[in-house]
């Protein structure tokens, strides 16, 4: 045997040489790999193995559960590879829930553990996977890899299988990553295309979590989405996790929020793994840390946020083509349709042979046929002749032609059998055969609408309990910078020039982020902007430097310089707002002998008096005299300024704080994100000072009164209301009192003091929640009842109704309950009013 396999390598070296071997041999792997071990064929949306497990499947299947050792035995007859392969493509198959009822313990995708031994546990296939996967009559055959056994080429799929589970593999040159989808939205997506509507896809994952699809690009190359664990406050010092992203674990959750800690991105206690039957993780934060924050971080800097990148590559006619999942869910219904086109004329073709030797049965009997039997002939043909004679008056009923096989049949008929026949029983065979195939015709000819059908019956009759577990939502952008807390200590050496957090031995800076970046300015009238470094040259000589707020349009900074040429002194107040890092910036008129006589820095722009002291020496008659910084405008960095004195300056001192020269900054409520904000996003909340605070009235009848950090989280579909709080603004509340099955109003003012925290505002009790609120002054209520013709409106002055009263007080019955009402409020004017439709 040896020496046949040298004899052989001897020839094809011979005849081809190394090179060209190498270059075969390459490609025939690639191929090998890509078509039958990587990528799932368009047909039926499985790769090689899978198809080989299902097949072996179906062949055991007698309703029982099978042990998975014997499964992967019975595989192995066609897949020529180990069993380790056939077992982890057995329980990845188990674990999506669709093809295989499942026994035992198969593993967990959210947390990562493995499934048991494949000795200890069982499965059987799905009655979804016996309706829709098999059927021997529509399936190609192909021997198997030793010849001994016929296995499919395809399987007869009549559902988008690829879409629904998902696909993941890679190959030589290439890869492919399918995100799985909802059984709902594909048959759904099934039917409007059939029907020649428009239809959306998107991933969701048996994981759950939130998905922001909006660069999904519909599965193809380049396209990616973010995907979120669902994070709840449970209180101000613990986080819970109670959902993983795709593709990550529990396990491999807590590793990065552990990694995260230790890198100083985050500050925690401690991390709890609470996971039973569904995900809990519990973050226990450090004190004194923001949960909003850390739920900004953990999305930012852990595996609570991943993105995934979809590539939808499938063998389509021996090849691998790059599709987007819209055109694989046509690509799917147009070949379940094909299917149900070929089942229906197998069907038929049955149908029709059925009717046809029925009614040869029944001529046969009816009319005495059979007696020919009794007959003495010379030879059995002749017999068959005459037989086949007899039939001669009566081959016009018939739709095909009598053949040799059919007169055999019919003579193989037991002589009991022929002198019990019902020939009554034998017409309504014939009138039944005759509605199936009528039926039958019809669904061929409304082959569409019978397709739709189909997909109608899955969705009814599979697709309870497989709504979808993945919720669409767009996520914010999260700043890396503001959600980063203080995890290294800054230094600066003044007289040297340096800032850097190796320079432990000089003068502490700041807490800030290794993510900062650092604004310094020096004597000499230069500013320069530079990353959190070990030890970075600003120039010597630094007057001040800080953390630098990009786009920071309130901060203001005043000096007072010298020119090193002219000897005048200039006054400016400016703003840093847009800078490119590590570049120096003048802010003077540039000379080398410049000098900053006085420098300060004003987070609202204020504007101080200053006491401007000249050299004794100098011939102005005034030696000393006060400087109004509200007196110039804030212009940008590098304008001259204005001229304070032309005589030498000995010294600039602080004289008298100024009041700030800054308008109201404008706030606004992005209600997509639920985020406060000044750019604009959402509804506008008015023009906020320092201490001006916001109101919010949430749908579970609590309040919030909080102050404007914008790194707050709120649930936006929680809020009724959100509005500058007033303390003196009546608030009116329409709420439902479930106990008595009535509408309560009350009208009060906030009373507490105490900022992000809830107080509830409404009767307590189960199913109790706010209908309706409004600060108007005299606001008048619309309240509609009943149905069609019977509809009656009612109008309530409330402020002419109700009193004022404590924001604990239960209020007075304004309605009963009743399932068609509505209210709404008349004249409602922006964002002070809510209603309830």
């Amino acid at each position: 045997m040896s020496n046949g396999k040298i004899k052989n390598f001897e020839h094809v070296q011979t005849d081809h040489g190394i090179n060209g071997q190498y270059k075969t041999w390459f490609l025939d792997y690639a191929s090998y790999v890509i078509l039958e071990r990587a990528v799932p064929a368009v047909e039926d949306g499985l790769k090689p193995v899978q198809r080989r497990i299902l097949h072996a499947m179906k062949e055991m299947d007698d309703g029982r559960y099978n042990k998975v050792a014997n499964v992967i035995g019975q595989t192995m007859q066609y897949h020529p590879h180990g069993d380790a392969s056939i077992g982890d493509a057995l329980v990845n198959i188990g674990q999506k829930d669709l093809l295989i009822d499942t026994q035992g313990n198969w593993g967990d995708i959210r947390t990562g553990d493995d499934a048991a031994a494949a000795r200890y546990i069982e499965g059987r296939l799905s009655k979804f996977a016996l309706e829709v996967v098999f059927n021997a009559k529509t399936t190609n055959w192909q021997l198997s890899y030793d010849g001994r056994k016929n296995e499919p080429v395809t399987l007869p799929v009549k559902f988008p299988l690829l879409l629904a589970q998902g696909a993941e593999g890679i190959a030589v040159g290439l890869a492919t990553k399918i995100l799985p989808h909802n059984f709902v939205e594909l048959c759904e997506a099934s039917i409007k295309y059939l029907k020649g509507k428009k239809f959306d896809l998107y991933p969701d994952f048996l994981t759950g979590a939130m998905a922001d699809v909006t660069d999904y690009n519909e599965g193809r190359r380049g396209g990616r989405v973010k995907v979120r664990a669902h994070i709840e406050e449970e209180d101000k010092k613990t986080l819970l996790i109670k959902s993983v992203p795709y593709g990550v674990t529990t396990n491999g959750l807590i590793d990065s929020i552990v990694k995260a800690n230790d890198q100083g991105k985050i500050k925690i206690k401690k991390v709890i793994d609470n996971t039973a039957a569904e995900v809990e993780i519990q973050v226990d934060l450090a004190p004194g840390i923001s949960p909003d924050i850390t739920i900004d971080a953990l999305y930012k800097f852990t595996d609570c946020e991943v993105s995934v990148s979809p590539n939808t590559c499938v063998i389509i006619d021996q090849k691998p083509h790059f599709v987007s999942v819209n055109e694989l869910l046509r690509v799917s219904t147009d070949n379940t349709k094909n299917l149900l086109q070929r089942e229906l004329e197998i069907k038929l073709s049955e149908l029709q042979e059925k009717w046809h030797y029925t009614s040869l049965e029944k001529i046969f009997f009816e009319e005495k046929i059979y007696k020919e039997l009794e007959k003495k002939h010379e030879t059995w043909d002749k017999v068959i002749a005459a037989i086949d004679k007899a039939f001669v008056p009566y081959k016009p009923k018939l739709k095909r032609e009598i053949s040799r096989e059919d007169i055999l049949k019919l003579t193989e008929k037991p002589v009991r059998r022929i002198y019990r026949l019902d020939i009554d029983e034998l017409n309504a065979q014939i009138k039944g055969l005759e509605a199936d195939i009528k039926l039958t015709k019809f669904d061929l000819a409304n082959l569409n609408d019978y397709a739709i059908a189909y997909f109608d019956g899955l969705l009814k009759k599979y697709g309870r309990g497989k709504e979808r577990k993945t919720e669409i939502k767009i996520f914010e952008i999260i700043e890396a910078k503001h959600v980063a807390i203080a995890n290294t200590r800054l230094y600066i050496n003044r007289s040297e020039g340096f800032i850097g957090t190796g320079l432990r031995k000089d003068e502490f800076l700041v807490e800030c982020s290794d993510l900062d970046d650092i604004v310094a300015f020096t004597k000499r009238g230069m500013m320069k902007v530079v990353k959190v470094l070990d030890k970075v040259f600003i120039g010597k000589d630094i007057i001040h430097a800080a953390v630098f707020r990009k786009n920071d349009e309130r901060t203001t900074y005043n000096m007072i310089y010298t020119d090193g040429e002219s000897g005048i002194s200039y006054a400016k107040r400016f703003n840093v707002t847009g800078i490119t890092r590590d570049k120096e910036y003048d802010l003077t008129k540039g000379a080398d002998k410049t000098k900053v006589q006085y420098f300060s820095i004003n987070p609202n722009g204020e504007a101080e008096v200053v006491k401007v002291i000249l050299s004794p020496a100098c011939s102005a008659r005034n030696k000393e005299f006060d400087f109004y910084f509200e007196e110039l405008e804030i212009k940008s960095r590098s304008s001259i300024g204005n001229q304070v004195t032309k005589y030498p300056v000995r010294n600039v001192k602080f004289k008298e704080a100024g009041v700030a020269t800054l308008g109201s900054i404008k706030l606004w409520f992005d209600d997509k994100f639920g985020r406060l904000n000044h750019d604009g996003k959402g509804i506008e909340l008015g023009d906020f000072d320092a201490d001006d605070k916001v109101l919010i009235l949430y749908t579970d009848g609590t309040y919030e009164v909080t102050d404007q950090e914008l790194t707050q989280r709120f649930p936006p579909e929680e809020i009724m209301l959100v509005e500058k709080f007033d303390p003196e603004r009546i608030i009116t509340a329409i709420y439902l009192d479930n106990d008595k099955l009535q509408y309560n109003v009350k009208r009060f003012r906030i009373e507490t003091n105490t900022l992000r925290s809830k107080f509830l505002f409404i009767k307590e009790g189960k199913g109790n929640i706010l209908e309706a609120v409004s600060t108007e002054d005299e606001p008048l209520l619309i309240v509609q009842q009943g149905k069609g013709s019977q509809v009656r409106n009612a109008k309530f002055k409330i402020a002419k109704m109700v009193d004022v009263m404590g924001w604990k007080a239960v209020g007075a019955k304004l309605v009963d309950y009743n399932k068609n009402i509505m209210m709404e409020w008349e004249n409602r004017e922006g964002p002070k009013q809510s209603e309830l439709f």
